[in-house]
């Protein structure tokens, strides 16, 4: 027997089933029948495992367990759609692209509550699965992809990069937390949580049990196509699963009925939707359409009405934010509500809670804003039972006891210590956070427990905890690894771009928007510090509010401190323009020894701006280490971990020009 000529009958042989049976719903062999052709193709693989190819359906089981995600640079940024909530604001779509384009179709596509992926094949065979991430930088994800069936491992020899949404279809959801049940684990909240916590797994084999899926929806391709319709055919065609829910609408009148038909019916699909997405369905307008910033123009998503549910309101407590606003929050008897099991929902302010007359042991009517984030909008005063009792607004905080203060013409009352614990835990926390210095392995629950361990007590510590390793190892619920990983993390963030920095110092009215166009504009920390208001207030998207508390911020001597404690500790201080490709995007670079051609600095400057990270340790995760003259032991490690060692003369041969 041809042994190689066997192994790749049966991966076509079990490729094509696993395309009958998960993408069409017509399986034309038995379940028993399949398992012989997988457990033959295991055991050739085993006994021959050079002859083992990349397409094999055998990595569908999983594999290798990773360290970290890698981070993957996305050739055109995966864009997100603006948002519309009702009849209005579709018409007012409409009408703006007949503004441009006055004879067109629609393309209706049901959205899909999961998260974006990107697909990239050459020559047909998948090599590369990415998060959609920031929209320029997402995680390498390939390994788990892989072990979607739907995902085709191997397609006609061509190179194309396609885009979807990974999903956890509702009876894999139910079976996944009955089995955390009763394993005593907690169930997840949503469909969507457990699709995004499943995908991110560094075991495969995890995300294998899982079940997920996947519709795909957009094709980039050499071969051009006239209408979004006929790419969607193609997807189909390549054996990818599209949603045969779509629909072709000459106007947005049949726009609308599609949209009233399934906010109507949503619920007896197999999996959860959030929404509408409507295209225009003649691709070669899309220039002419144009784009903004973050949207295309020529698109737009429908979100559904929020459902809404009643419960009990049983307590109304006090969060104290970053900025020191205090925040009623409704501690309520746990509901189900789209999916997610809520027991908080914001109450917003005073003002908010007496002008709907909200009370303790009411019941209330509580729905999802945006979908997102619970919140109680009305009572049901007719269940009143006299046991209600009516709120009274907090004099102190709840935390410091300080006297808090209601500025005139502003809802919130605040917490004016700024030495609150509470404020600067969460000032941390935010500093920390994915749309700020984005220190992933460092979340909510780690920060609190450093900051009550007394390890961090302001932003500057986190970049001295790599001072207390030894100590930190010692710690509940941490280790040597899980320490490394969050060092390695915060050390990485040095890098970020100035608008992360400027975000995540918390400025109050200062949003990750505002953070880009400021740094955009005056491009360093120290411009921005001198800033007059005039200059802040010239800024597109910074008004007189913003500016103001832009120099008040900076009029501070704590906060200028600050600035130098974190220019010590070597994070960038500049704005630079995205990467958008270079030979060392996402890869760790190590320095070590005396570079003759460069300064430690330009040496760093140059792998930044190629995408690369420098950092200062050298593990299994490091890349590259770069040497000089007397290299020291970070070479000699290197060499023992397998990591590839370069010169200064291989270094100028990478970076070209």
């Amino acid at each position: 027997m041809d042994i190689k000529q066997r192994i790749h009958d049966l991966i076509n042989q079990i490729e094509k089933c696993n395309y009958e049976y998960y993408t069409l719903d017509n399986p034309t062999i038995s379940d028993f029948e399949y398992d012989k052709l997988m457990v033959e193709l295991i055991d050739l693989e085993e006994k021959y495992p050079h002859l083992k190819q990349e397409e094999s359906p055998t990595s569908r089981i999983g594999g290798k367990i990773l360290d970290k995600f890698t981070k993957i640079y996305h050739d055109k940024p995966m864009m997100s759609l603006s948002n519309a909530f009702n009849e209005a604001d579709l018409r007012h779509f409409d009408k703006k692209i007949k503004k441009v384009v006055s004879e067109l179709s629609y393309v209706c596509e049901l959205k899909i509550d999961g998260l974006s992926v990107s697909l990239k094949y050459e020559k047909g065979i998948l090599k590369q699965g990415a998060t959609r991430g920031d929209g320029v930088i997402g995680e390498d994800i390939t390994r788990n992809v892989k072990t979607i069936k739907t995902i085709p491992l191997k397609t006609k020899d061509c190179d194309f990069e396609i885009r979807g949404e990974i999903f956890m279809p509702l009876n894999s959801f139910k079976q996944l937390n009955d089995e955390r049940l009763e394993a005593n684990e907690e169930p997840f909240t949503n469909p969507r949580n457990a699709a995004a916590g499943s995908i991110r797994q560094l075991d495969s084999k995890i995300t294998a049990k899982r079940n997920l899926d996947a519709f795909l929806y957009n094709l980039e391709a050499e071969e051009k196509f006239s209408y979004q319709s006929e790419a969607l055919d193609k997807m189909k065609e390549l054996g990818f699963k599209i949603n045969k829910e779509y629909k072709i609408c000459k106007n947005i009148e049949e726009v609308l009925e599609y949209i009233n038909y399934w906010t109507e019916n949503r619920n007896s699909l197999d999996y959860e939707i959030d929404g509408i997405v409507i295209k225009v369905n003649e691709l070669e307008n899309y220039e002419k359409i144009g784009y903004t910033v973050k949207y295309p123009k020529w698109a737009i998503a429908y979100k559904f009405p929020a459902t809404v549910v009643e419960t009990k309101l049983l307590d109304i407590v006090f969060q104290v934010g970053r900025t020191g606003s205090i925040t009623p929050v409704a501690e309520l008897q746990p509901v189900l509500v789209q999916g997610s099991m809520i027991s908080r929902a914001t109450l917003h302010n005073e003002d908010y809670i007496k002008d709907r007359d909200i009370r303790i042991n009411d019941y209330v009517k509580l729905r999802k804003a945006g979908d997102v984030i619970p919140e109680v909008f009305e009572i049901n005063k007719e269940a009143r039972s006299g046991q209600e009792k009516p709120f009274i607004m907090i004099k102190e905080c709840p935390k410091c006891k300080t006297t808090l203060v209601r500025n005139e013409n502003e809802a919130d009352y605040y917490c004016l210590n700024e030495y609150c614990e509470e404020r600067v835990v969460n000032s941390i926390i935010h500093f920390a956070s994915r749309k700020a210095m984005n220190i992933d392995t460092l979340g909510d629950k780690i920060i609190i427990q450093l900051f009550m361990e007394g390890y961090i007590k302001s932003i500057t510590d986190l970049y001295l905890l790599k001072n207390h390793e030894n100590e930190l190892i010692t710690l509940d619920r941490m280790g040597k690894k899980k320490v490394q990983n969050i060092l390695e993390a915060i050390e990485i963030s040095k890098t970020n771009n100035l608008d992360r920095l400027m975000f995540g110092l918390g400025i109050r009215h200062v949003g990750s928007k505002v953070s880009t166009a400021i740094c955009k504009n005056l491009k360093t920390m120290d411009t921005i510090i001198n800033a007059s208001f005039e200059e802040l207030n010239s800024i597109d998207d910074v008004g007189e509010i913003i500016a103001k508390s832009v120099t008040e911020y900076f009029s501070k001597g704590k906060n200028i401190d600050l600035i130098n404690q974190l220019k010590e500790n070597g994070l960038n201080m500049e704005y630079k323009n995205a990467v958008k490709a270079g030979i060392f995007l996402g890869k760790r670079i190590v320095l070590t020894g005396t570079l003759e051609k460069f300064t430690r600095d330009e040496a760093k400057k140059i792998i930044e701006e190629l995408g690369g990270n420098v950092t200062n340790s050298v593990s299994k995760k490091t890349d590259y280490v770069l040497t000089g003259s007397s290299p020291g032991n970070k070479k000699d490690k290197a060499l023992e971990l397998g990591v590839q060692v370069i010169d200064e003369e291989k270094f100028l041969e990478m970076i070209g020009d």
